[in-house]
């Protein structure tokens, strides 16, 4: 037997499952341009005439993220890409189909593919640029500073629609800061609890089967405590709140397996909600409609009532893409916050849990990758990047079936926006590369010398 022959499995053969990518993109690309052409024809009795370049333009962007995942992340999760293809096709058929309501103002579908080719031009640019995700670590505080930048820069800007959540750009719009921020916010927690989870994980003493953290070890989990509490007075943002303090505790969790943590979290929260609730008026308006959906508001139902109303006549199977009634919610909140309620109501309950099994797919792919990661600040930044992403999904859908009051965030990748969903494929991106470095087969050491010599005594 020669020496060739001797080379170990772990640098051959180790599959790389981008064909299993690519034939799922096909199905992703397929099912959006599919729901199109049924929309038109329901809405108009034809095939839309812009479906060939609808079809040929989303499969351009998922045909260009596929042959940069297969040269700069040739390992990487094979089924994150065309998750986040299929959700932001179907958003741009939701909208579209919306668009065809004139009650609900110009047409936003347009723009959103525009910034869904925004988002997939950064998510390439992460992929090429971010050679390995443990770069991040050096910028933990900066990262720090950049994010409550961000968190803070709305505050100088008028509120909007009761919120202070929207930074405008002469010639670009609007975009919300936040949704940039829950990245890179992630980065500093990663970096900070890596350094700082030994200390965290002390208790002092036992109560109730609970540990409890020393004094001294509260101090960071009350000042973001604080902090989200500030936003949500001065900006009125119930969601980025939640989210903000929600992420925290999920990563905190996870980097001291600390049960108490989670305890003392629940229980700030709980308290800042009630606090802040029951005298910030635009919160308090909020959680009166949540309270009460069927009392009158500006002389007709709430927007929660009419979401219900959506999701009743929607029944198990739906109407139909473009023969339902949400556009009696009113205003632009079918196209954003409500736009739930269209796929409830036009999908029915079946498609409506198909919707939320691939949000739930996507994570659970980001938290196999955090399993898999090699280093302690790959594990804690998939965590944060998937437990951010998992908040921002349920803050969302409990805030329109009628579970938790309306926050006002945007479903990733689904709703009219276009912050969300640039900064959501740039978070796909970077699990993307922890993904890649995680599966990637390590290569096999190189035979000494004498072994060498001795493998060639043998084979002759």
């Amino acid at each position: 037997m020669s020496a060739s022959n001797t080379t170990t499995i772990t640098s051959i053969g180790a599959p790389n499952r981008r064909n299993t990518e690519l034939a799922l993109l096909v199905f992703a690309v397929a099912i959006p341009v599919f729901a199109y052409a049924n929309t038109g024809l329901a809405k108009n009795g034809s095939v839309p005439a812009g479906l060939l370049g609808y079809g040929l333009g989303l499969g351009l962007l998922a045909g260009i993220a596929h042959l940069l995942v297969r040269k700069f992340a040739p390992y990487s999760d094979p089924l994150m890409l065309p998750i986040a293809t299929l959700l932001n096709g179907l958003g741009l058929v939701l909208i579209w189909r919306l668009d065809q309501e004139p009650v609900l103002g110009a047409a936003m579908a347009p723009k959103q593919l525009m910034w869904s080719t925004l988002g997939v031009a950064l998510f390439v640019c992460v992929l090429v640029f971010l050679k390995d995700h443990r770069i991040l670590q050096r910028y933990t505080y900066i990262s720090m500073f950049v994010a409550l930048v961000l968190l803070v820069l709305p505050v100088f800007f008028p509120a909007v629609y009761g919120a202070r959540i929207w930074v405008t750009l002469p010639g670009i719009g609007s975009l919300q800061p936040a949704e940039f921020a829950k990245i890179i916010i992630t980065v500093f927690f990663a970096g900070y609890l890596m350094v700082k989870r030994d200390a965290l994980a002390l208790a002092s003493r036992r109560f109730m089967g609970l540990y409890l953290p020393r004094g001294r070890d509260l101090g960071p989990i009350l000042a973001i405590w604080a902090m989200s509490l500030l936003i949500l007075v001065f900006e009125t943002d119930l969601g980025t709140s939640l989210l903000f303090f929600g992420l925290f505790v999920i990563m905190l969790y996870v980097a001291t397996e600390r049960t108490s943590w989670i305890v003392f979290g629940l229980l700030l929260s709980a308290a800042g909600a009630v606090a802040v609730g029951s005298s910030e008026p635009h919160v308090k308006v909020r959680v009166q409609d949540w309270l009460h959906p069927l009392a009158l508001h500006n002389g007709g139902v709430t927007e929660t009532a009419q979401s219900m109303y959506a999701f009743g006549s929607g029944g198990l199977f739906g109407s139909g893409l473009g023969q339902g009634y949400s556009r009696l919610i009113g205003g632009i909140a079918p196209k954003s916050d409500y736009i739930l309620a269209t796929v409830g109501e036009e999908l029915g309950l079946a498609g409506l849990m198909a919707i939320l099994l691939l949000y739930a797919l996507l994570v659970e792919r980001g938290m196999r990758t955090a399993l898999a990661a090699r280093d302690p600040f790959g594990k804690l930044l998939a965590v944060g990047l998937s437990g951010a992403f998992a908040l921002q999904v349920f803050v969302v859908a409990g805030g329109v079936t009628g579970l938790i009051p309306l926050t006002g965030m945007t479903m990733p990748f689904l709703a009219q926006g276009g912050s969300s969903v640039i900064a959501n494929w740039a978070l796909v991106a970077i699990l993307l590369r922890i993904s890649d470095t995680a599966r990637r087969p390590a290569p096999s050491p190189a035979p000494s010398p004498d072994a060498e010599a001795t493998q060639v005594v043998r084979s002759q």
